[in-house]
């Protein structure tokens, strides 16, 4: 069939926690000058997150994963820069170690007061950051239709960048905490399927038209079409430590809606899984990370995530070379022989205790490695 290739620009958005360097506490109410210090600096490339302790960045458009790895390492280096003579520092992690979600204060601002009105509780225990990743695709059914079938990667993208498994103090058992959180508010999780853009467009005006959401924007699953802009915006990932892994999950997603727009082309596609199958996976990626495999469907078996993330090389081999971004593919092998950030978070903590720190000091070295490792590579 005759189809006009996306343009397939990147844009990356990044949230990090601030916290007191001498405390490694999270800071409950930065100083208004920190922000405008940050934005004078950076523009519209920085922005107040929903809570004070949360600043978002995000790059600009992108046109291939190295100008993405560059404009991210910028804006780590110069958050970290502004926020030092503050006695603060960001961390790029999903949560904090220990600080407690009931002590945060929400930012001022109209669409966060009106969040904050509307979900109560829910929103006070977002103490999480996540990552954000913008593709370009024009063609409004073609995204429709991309995001159906990128659904079935999403587990695997979420495995490798889990870095939340604390909370509140708290071991919690599991590699992406972040999304047993996350997963309280409405419109979360998978997508669902939309035949067309006309159809999701009148699923939504009937959801505006009954005064449930202003618009697309508070639609928050872990793809969505974005409201802003003509991407798709992949949403499920935890912020990423390291920034080389950041770039390679970039690098991946990318690499894959251009592998399925290549079936599209060439009248083929991705057999779209049901839901229910796709969220045995999404809960093994959150519960495990890389750990313990996920579910090949058409195997019926799990599979290690080793073999797992080999296999879809070799299905994105073309699409690595076509946007030259080998190495940091290469970086994801790299992930799986050191572990994720959630890995080295409960190595330190694990080596503090058994160096006979208690609990409270082993935590203060888990956020001094996130401070250090938020800017590895930078």
């Amino acid at each position: 069939m005759s189809l006009t290739a996306p343009d397939f620009s990147i844009g990356v958005e990044e949230e990090y926690l601030l916290v007191e360097r001498e405390s490694r506490d999270l800071v409950c109410d930065p100083p208004e000058a920190f922000f405008r210090d940050c934005q004078d600096h950076l523009k519209e490339q920085v922005s107040p997150e929903f809570l004070r302790s949360q600043i978002e960045t995000q790059t600009g458009i992108c046109h291939s994963i190295k100008e993405v790895r560059a404009d991210l390492a910028h804006l780590r280096k110069t958050v970290s820069k502004v926020a030092a003579p503050y006695g603060l520092a960001p961390i790029a992690a999903s949560t904090h170690p220990f600080a407690q979600w009931h002590a945060q204060r929400h930012t001022d601002k109209e669409r966060y007061n009106e969040l904050a009105h509307d979900l109560q509780a829910v929103a006070r225990r977002l103490l999480i950051c996540g990552m954000h990743v913008h593709v370009g695709i024009e063609d409004s059914d073609l995204r429709l239709d991309l995001m159906n079938q990128v659904a079935y990667f999403l587990p695997h993208l979420l495995a490798l960048s889990t870095s939340s498994p604390f909370w509140d103090g708290d071991r919690t058992g599991l590699m992406s905490y972040r999304i047993s959180v996350w997963d309280e508010l409405p419109r979360t999780g998978l997508p669902e399927f939309f035949e067309s853009q006309g159809e999701y467009d009148r699923h939504v005006a009937i959801m505006v038209k009954a005064g449930l959401i202003e618009d697309a924007s508070k639609i928050w699953w872990d793809v969505r079409p974005s409201a802003r802009f003509p991407t798709l915006e992949m949403r499920i990932t935890d912020t990423c430590t390291r920034l080389d892994d950041a770039v390679s999950i970039a690098a991946i997603y990318v690499c894959v809606l251009r592998m399925l727009y290549r079936l599209r082309r060439d009248n083929q596609r991705w057999r779209v899984y049901a839901r229910m199958l796709i969220e045995e996976n999404r809960w093994r990626a959150h519960r495990y990370g890389i750990d313990e495999g996920l579910v090949d469907f058409g195997r019926g078996e799990i599979v290690p995530y080793k073999e797992l993330l080999e296999e879809l090389f070799e299905l994105i081999e073309e699409d690595i070379a076509f946007f030259d971004c080998k190495a940091e593919i290469d970086n994801a092998r790299a992930i799986l022989d050191r572990g994720t950030s959630a890995h080295m978070q409960l190595r330190a903590f694990e080596s503090a205790r058994a160096a006979g720190k208690d609990d409270m000091e082993a935590l203060k070295d888990v956020v001094d490695r996130l401070i250090a490792e938020t800017m590895t590579g930078v």
